[in-house]
């Protein structure tokens, strides 16, 4: 059965932190992360913002129910995705994919020049993921203003340095 991914909708936006915050239990598995399983999640607020740009998709089951989401902000020519959360009863069965592709294939339909975002580099989930998906890892030494200040805010809210990396999918010219 094909997941079903959507724009998210305005009543969306109380659930997704509940979602955010069961997919962060994940990191209990991961050594010096396990923190961000208490960590706190996105507002309510902050994802309305999202979805008032049409740029926040949720997965969502046969009722019609958000069990993941993905939200993003237009940033120039680039779409960068500031959270990626699926339910952490649902890992591993592609709905992180399919709504990474849903903002892909939204880049592509807006001609915009990439999809962008900020990961950690070993968590197998993250960067080795998104490498999968086609995203390729940025140096730092050449990452643009944006992406560098992403990192470094990261850093200094503390995350170990040298623990995130930038990662930019490039929209394909036809």
């Amino acid at each position: 059965m094909p997941l079903p991914i959507r724009l998210a909708r305005l009543d969306d936006a109380p659930l997704l932190p509940a979602i955010e915050h069961s997919a962060a239990q994940a990191f209990q598995l991961i050594d010096g992360l396990g923190w961000l399983a208490s960590a706190g999640t996105l507002t309510v607020e902050r994802h309305r913002q999202w979805i008032a740009l049409s740029t926040c998709w949720v997965a969502v089951d046969a009722n019609d129910q958000p069990q993941g989401f993905l939200c993003a902000e237009r940033q120039g020519d680039d779409l960068h995705i500031h959270e990626v959360s699926v339910a952490r009863s649902l890992h591993g069965q592609g709905w992180g994919r399919k709504l990474v592709e849903a903002a892909m294939d939204a880049a592509r339909s807006q001609a915009l020049r990439a999809v962008t975002l900020t990961t950690f580099r070993q968590v197998p989930w993250n960067a080795p993921f998104y490498r999968r998906l086609g995203f390729e890892l940025q140096a730092e030494a050449s990452l643009d203003q944006r992406l560098a200040g992403m990192l470094a805010d990261e850093y200094a809210h503390g995350f170990e340095p040298g623990s995130r990396c930038a990662m930019v999918w490039r929209v394909a010219r036809a």
